[in-house]
């Protein structure tokens, strides 16, 4: 069984999986990352600062670590995005402003072979790490769509419920702005927030598939777990870098 489809059954099974996110064009830290144990890597291809050459880097290098799986936020609901994520080796795509059960079966048809869907053929990297038959590949596939606009949170049960798809995955940001917040964090709509994540969850539980989140730490990681979310992300590359960063220069000044 490939690492693709040891990940795809794990995920819908039930088993919790812990990820990371990364934004920036850097393999070498992408491996090192990859090392670390969590389950997944995601590349970001949509807010990210990553063109193909560095998806394809950054997939291979999670790859060489040997841990873990690489997951692509595509740029678009599109078939060609998503199979181009597909074919340099990503064991799965998150499918951002999913708005329907419509976008939702796009989605997976983009990232299925006829007759389930309609990927073309052309696996290129994919054929090294899933494999080069399309019905191993269509097993092995995760597809996850994001749940991030008002139009998305007023349709997510019938969005949860779209045969094929393997789960939701959260945008708080986007979230927060879709049950109008002024900016992410607003403390004004916290509770509204909350109660469009508990919605979320309790869509994807109803119909059985993966809930998934983004989260900012280990903390609130843990708590999302917790709550019942099986497939959770933890902050970014970028986001940590900055922090580790200014810790250090706050530690050095004040041994001053």
């Amino acid at each position: 069984m490939s690492t693709a489809a040891e990940f795809a059954r794990r995920l819908r099974s039930g088993d919790p999986v812990l990820g990371y996110w990364v934004v920036t064009d850097n393999p070498v830290g992408t491996e090192r990352l990859a090392r670390t144990g969590y389950d997944y890597v995601a590349l970001d291809l949509q807010h990210g600062l990553i063109g193909y050459s560095g998806m394809l880097g950054g997939l291979t290098a999670v790859d060489a670590a040997g841990q873990a799986v690489g997951l692509v936020r595509v740029e678009a609901n599109l078939p060609t995005p998503i199979g181009k994520a597909l074919d340099a080796g990503a064991a799965g795509v998150i499918v951002p402003l999913v708005n329907t059960a419509q976008d939702a079966a796009a989605a997976v048809a983009a990232a299925k072979y006829p007759p389930t869907g309609i990927r073309s053929y052309g696996p290129m990297r994919s054929a090294l790490r899933v494999g080069p038959d399309p019905v191993d590949a269509n097993e092995s596939v995760v597809v996850l769509a994001m749940i991030e606009t008002p139009q998305g949170l007023a349709n997510v049960e019938e969005i949860a419920a779209t045969p094929g798809l393997d789960g939701l995955y959260i945008g708080p940001s986007d979230l927060a702005l879709a049950v109008g917040a002024a900016r992410p964090g607003d403390p004004a709509k916290a509770a509204e927030l909350e109660a469009a994540i508990g919605r979320v969850l309790a869509a994807a539980q109803a119909s059985g598939v993966v809930p998934g989140i983004h989260t900012p730490s280990g903390d609130v990681a843990r708590q999302r777990l917790e709550a019942g979310f099986r497939l959770v992300t933890v902050a970014s590359d970028l986001t940590h870098l900055e922090a580790v960063a200014r810790g250090h220069l706050d530690a050095a000044r004040e041994r001053r």
